[in-house]
């Protein structure tokens, strides 16, 4: 999930009140699983979807071919088999035959060509996962043959990632979602799933309030062991400290952002808190075209400006122990993602590098989303950088806005200095060089000004991109441990933290846990 996935700034709206003990809700199994978060949902068109939220709901009421198991490895969902030609180009799943939609109706290869190509068209901020396929072929109704346009190794996990959900074609086209060409400018089925979850999996919609609660209901077709729980509903509950609350009063069976401080203050015995590595991270950025720019930001100002970062202190001002260092754009345990050395503090040779390249007082400009990331106030940890680099007699002016403005900003004019979060799409490491890659046309060379300032771009990393893309396993993770080595050395990717995830749940709640393509698999659940 990257930026562009925002923390939504919603109103705390009627969530404790709603979800009193006194609503009504039996007592046991029949009893509503209540999950309290801040519900960052943009869509809920599973192909137009892009947020922590969506992952959730995509992936309990729609199914992808493929998912992950407990150790990220890939397992069958609504295909049996799959295999991958030797050159990583064309990739064939037989669907299994026992897979059927919530009206009853079989899950079948055109539903699967239907929906990808849907997610492709659609030009939504999930269309990247889908736009290298140049083929879908449907030679029977159980069989798929994709092919893409150059060799991906990371394919069958893009396909475990839950923006490539199978929709029901037929229903959903008999609504007005399209899979054409045009599909960008014709489809108007949005408004029709806010109310309709045409898919497979083990729930299916009841209602949404924006802003309020999303309630789901067990699929009494579920093709799959049915899941525990009969309905499951996410209130709307911006606020850790009201979601600790309702923990406590057993008005939430599970929370989802708590954060280190608040998780110190929860004391009720019936409630569970367990703290485990996340694969989300927050950066700093710099960005050498930005227009803002006072003085030249070659690679030396770069490498002074990261020198002066005490990172240590950083991860203890902004998590204590409830996080780690990271210093590569990669998540730690994602291939080829650990092993990375620390990044050095020295402020003497920070400044010494400074005066060299003539920037010896050197102000930055730096605007970010004033928000709130894994736990992380932006704002604060800003104040931090702004004093570490003050230091190094880099004054740095903060400017907290919107993430609307943040994103018109940086990708306009650029912003010299900014700070914002990443969280993966799917598990794979291809994602984060394609995004912070400093290659041409690639997300943050264009946001690092690399049309106004081309000695950004590495073109080592592309020729190795397409190596380990090319091959797979163990090479391909020898391949991104070195390209992570190079996004380093670029110095505009300056990733800081990496915070733990905290769970907590009603210890009678059992099944809790993080995934990297799900983020919380609800029909895990029981209770």
């Amino acid at each position: 999930m990257h930026s562009s996935r925002t923390t939504a700034m919603l109103a705390l709206a009627a969530g404790i009140a709603c979800a009193s003990p006194s609503s009504g809700y039996a007592q046991g199994a029949s009893r509503p699983l209540v999950i309290a978060r801040n519900m960052d949902l943009n869509s809920l068109d599973p192909h137009r979807s892009f947020c922590d939220t969506c992952q959730i709901y995509n992936s309990t009421v729609y199914e992808t071919l493929l998912t992950l198991d407990t150790n990220n490895k890939l397992v069958p969902l609504l295909a049996a088999s799959w295999e991958a030609s030797a050159d990583q180009t064309k990739f064939t799943f037989k669907l299994d035959p026992k897979a059927k939609f919530s009206d009853g109706s079989p899950v079948e290869a055109k539903d699967v060509k239907w929906s990808w190509e849907r997610l492709k068209n659609l030009k939504g901020s999930a269309a990247f996962l889908a736009e290298n396929i140049t083929q879908i072929d449907t030679p029977d109704p159980q069989t798929v043959v994709v092919t893409v346009a150059a060799p991906n190794s990371e394919f069958l996990n893009i396909v475990s990632a839950p923006y490539m959900a199978v929709v029901n074609s037929k229903v959903a086209s008999a609504n007005g979602a399209m899979a054409a060409a045009d599909a960008a400018t014709k489809d108007n089925a949005e408004g029709w799933f806010l109310q309709n979850s045409p898919g497979s999996g083990p729930y299916v919609l009841t209602s949404y309030s924006p802003n309020n609660e999303l309630r789901l209901k067990r699929n009494a077709q579920y093709w799959r062991s049915a899941p525990a729980i009969e309905d499951v509903v996410f209130r709307q509950v911006k606020d850790a400290v009201a979601q600790a609350q309702m923990l406590e009063s057993g008005t939430a069976d599970i929370a989802m952002q708590i954060d280190p401080d608040t998780a110190k203050t929860i004391r009720s015995k019936d409630v569970t808190v367990q703290t485990v590595p996340s694969y989300n991270f927050i950066y700093l950025a710099l960005s050498p075209g930005a227009k803002g720019n006072k003085v030249k930001m070659t690679k030396e100002v770069r490498e002074a400006i990261s020198l002066g970062l005490n990172r240590k202190e950083i991860l203890e001002f902004t998590l204590g122990k409830e996080g780690q260092l990271i210093s590569a754009p990669i998540p730690l345990g994602f291939p080829g993602g650990s092993g990375f050395p620390e990044e050095p503090y020295d402020p003497a040779k920070a400044k010494d590098q400074l005066a060299k390249a003539n920037a010896g007082n050197l102000e930055l400009d730096a605007a970010f989303p004033n928000l709130n990331a894994y736990g992380v106030d932006l704002s604060l940890l800003m104040q931090k950088v702004q004093q570490e680099l003050s230091k190094i007699n880099v004054k740095v002016n903060l400017q907290p806005m919107t993430f609307s403005n943040w994103r018109e900003q940086v990708s306009g004019n650029g912003i010299p200095l900014t700070a914002v979060f990443y969280a993966p799409d799917y598990f794979g490491s291809a994602q984060y060089v394609e995004y912070f890659g400093m290659m041409p046309g690639s997300p943050w060379a264009k946001r690092a000004g690399a049309a106004n300032d081309p000695s950004v771009i590495n073109p080592r990393e592309s020729e190795l991109l397409k190596k380990a893309l090319a091959s797979g396993g163990e090479e391909a993770a020898t391949i991104y441990h070195e390209i992570g080595l190079e996004m380093i050395k670029d110095k505009v990717i300056l990733p800081l933290v990496s915070p733990n995830l905290i769970l907590a749940y009603n210890k009678g709640v059992k099944g809790v846990r993080y995934s990297a393509c799900c983020n919380l698999p609800i029909a895990e659940i029981s209770r």
